[in-house]
């Protein structure tokens, strides 16, 4: 899987799964080991699982950006913030990941990439990633950010630079790209499977609107970073800000992620379901949504 990344023509993809069932659960692992709790099945074969999603700096126990989008056969990881690779090996086998894309270069949504890259060249994942019948771990990341990794000549990582407007195809997916406003280098990305789609924002200030990614997104996993008293004040966006963009752009259904700790979950939430116009779903460690 890791090697079925090829280039693809732009087209218009539309459609999307929205039935989630909530059953609680918990994967059974050693005595000690803390298991990242999943919260959701799912029906339709397409699968957002949250790694984690605090903004900025993770809270007690929380974790940085991070996703696994499963379509199909192909899994990818969708940003690597810190804390993300421990609850990676929590939802599986990290050797199942076909690519990893790295949003932008702030700490919070990239700097687990480097365990990743240890486990692929030096622990389990060395069979899989480098040894002589292995593939590379492939990584695609705006410019610049390789020159931060301690692994940007590693033979076992195969960086790839991704550009505004950019369309690949990784595994069973589409992969459309768009320029964010948020200062350093950031692309948000659209996902297309089988006529389902699923935009993430990354991070992102008010001048940029999901429509830039095309218009029909099932599904908007939306940064919301703090509520409205804090707009303004820097290139993110609140939840009224988020629920604003999503409701002008026509998305069948909003996720907001991205939120500070200090930040009320409850408020956040409640202003970008006013701005939306109906429920707003959260980000949270171990939720599974389908697509």
């Amino acid at each position: 899987m890791a090697g079925d990344v090829d280039a693809a023509q732009e087209g218009d993809v539309g459609g999307h799964g929205r039935k989630i069932i909530g059953i609680p659960g918990l994967r059974q692992y050693p005595e000690g080991v803390n298991a990242l709790p999943i919260v959701g099945a799912v029906t339709t074969g397409r699968t957002l699982t949250v790694l984690g999603c605090d903004g900025s700096w993770p809270g007690p126990g929380g974790a940085g950006s991070g996703y696994v989008v499963e379509a199909g056969s192909t899994a990818i990881l969708l940003d690597a913030g810190s804390g993300t690779f421990s609850r990676l090996q929590d939802w599986g086998d990290p050797g199942r990941i076909a690519a990893v894309v790295l949003t932008h270069a702030h700490p919070d949504h990239w700097t687990d990439l480097e365990a990743f890259a240890t486990w692929a060249g030096f622990g389990p994942g060395r069979e899989r990633f480098r040894a002589g019948n292995g593939h590379p771990l492939i990584v695609f990341a705006p410019p610049g950010l390789r020159e931060w990794s301690h692994y940007s000549s590693a033979g076992w990582v195969d960086w790839r630079e991704l550009a505004p407007s950019m369309v690949l195809t990784i595994g069973s997916m589409e992969a459309r790209f768009g320029a964010t406003d948020h200062g350093t280098p950031t692309l948000a990305v659209r996902l297309a499977h089988e006529g389902a789609t699923l935009a993430y924002s990354a991070d992102s200030g008010p001048s940029w609107s999901v429509e830039e990614l095309g218009s029909d997104i099932g599904t908007f996993l939306c940064e919301a970073t703090y509520t409205q008293e804090c707009e303004g004040s820097f290139l993110h966006l609140s939840g009224r800000e988020a629920g604003t963009m999503a409701r002008a752009a026509g998305v069948g259904r909003l996720i907001v992620t991205h939120r500070w700790p200090t930040v009320s979950a409850e408020d956040l939430r409640g202003e970008a379901e006013l701005a939306f116009g109906r429920s707003v779903e959260q980000a949270s460690p171990g939720a599974v949504f389908d697509w």
